[in-house]
């Protein structure tokens, strides 16, 4: 699933080519996609307006329209195409926007995840889904003092709390391992049980890693792409995520993997006591 960096990613390619476009048309071919409102009203209601910025908040892009803005999840495999006006259409091309330039500005999802919120501009920050949202990692306010009163009553381990979209939002399981590993901490431990001078490690560390990501425009795994083919660079420098059964870059020990929530987990047991 993409992260914040790939969400970023995403966005500054699609800045170069869509800003400043109207939406002339609109089709929707698989209903589900649209959260919010019904379809048919989605479709009548983005029609003429311009795309005038576009930002992230979390892991979803947030278009300013002319009224609304509109919100799009990639959620496992989303990616946005860009086609001629009347071309052929994918069998996993499932919204179909038509811009001023007869450019067919398409997204494409092959496991159907995705999901599109159409919402006024003035009320998007203050209804969900983006009012649920945590803090973003580059937030001044996101401070160790922060994130340990939302921790400290928590019971479970602290990989699935980093994950909790309502605390930090944008870190998904490919950060969260190396988040944990440069911080020495086990994703077991659990949330309680961190003190606030390690929730400073793991603020540090988030913004380290994130950064970096961005800067590298986030990292290619499987059959992500931020547009069009554009592939992220960041996975030739993870230290353990995906690297379960090689030398662990600090100790040279064998690094593990788990699942903790559910989710596959990379850490060394010599490093993250």
């Amino acid at each position: 699933m993409p992260e914040k960096p790939e969400v970023i990613t995403v966005v500054e390619s699609l800045k170069t080519k869509i800003l400043g476009k109207k939406i002339t048309g609109c089709n929707i071919f698989w209903d589900n996609i649209i959260a919010y409102p019904v379809s048919e009203e989605f479709r009548k209601q983005v029609i003429g307006q311009k795309i005038n910025d576009i930002t992230t908040r979390g892991k979803w892009i947030v278009m300013m329209l002319d009224r609304d803005s509109l919100l799009v999840h990639l959620r496992m495999e989303g990616k946005f195409m860009f086609r001629k006006k009347g071309e052929s259409l994918s069998k996993h091309e499932h919204v179909e926007f038509i811009l001023d330039d007869d450019i067919s500005f398409r997204f494409h999802d092959v496991r159907k995840f995705g999901k599109m919120h159409l919402i006024a501009k003035e009320q998007v920050y203050d209804v969900e889904p983006l009012s649920e949202m945590g803090k973003e990692f580059y937030d001044e306010s996101l401070t160790k003092e922060y994130l340990y009163e939302a921790i400290h009553n928590k019971k479970l381990p602290i990989k699935t709390v980093l994950l909790d979209q309502s605390i930090i939002c944008g870190i998904g399981n490919i950060y969260d391992d190396e988040i944990l590993f440069m911080s020495k901490i086990h994703p077991l431990r659990k949330a309680c049980d961190i003190s606030i001078e390690e929730c400073d490690t793991i603020i540090k560390n988030t913004r380290i890693v994130l950064e970096k990501a961005i800067k590298l425009g986030g990292t290619t795994i499987k059959s992500f792409t931020s547009s069009e083919g554009v592939h992220g660079l960041f996975q030739n420098e993870l230290l353990v995520h995906g690297k379960a059964g090689q030398s662990c870059p600090e100790c040279s020990k064998t690094l593990l993997k788990t699942k903790v929530g559910g989710r596959g987990t990379h850490y060394c047991e010599f490093c993250q006591k």
